[in-house]
């Protein structure tokens, strides 16, 4: 799967501040079924370190990470079991 495919779900957490960062991230993978996709727009060093590293700890996957010329990360994740 690409970043250019279309998500199951979009989560835009450029307005939170760690830690809810991961927590709305978590809220979002938990409402969906195994094998969805989630993508996730984040700004910052923190949630760019933490987001990924949490959602790979919980068992989920992390298929894509761009990050653009306007410091806004695109995160694209697959939900696990």
């Amino acid at each position: 799967m690409t970043a250019m495919q279309e998500p199951d779900r979009e989560l835009d957490i450029t307005g939170e501040m760690c830690p809810m960062t991961f927590v709305r991230t978590r809220l979002a993978l938990d409402r969906m079924r195994p094998g969805e996709t989630l993508r996730v727009r984040l700004r910052g060093e923190e949630p760019l370190r933490n987001v990924p590293r949490t959602a790979r700890e919980q068992g989920h996957e992390v298929l894509s990470l761009e990050t653009g010329a306007d410091g806004i990360s695109l995160l694209l994740l697959r939900r696990g079991d």
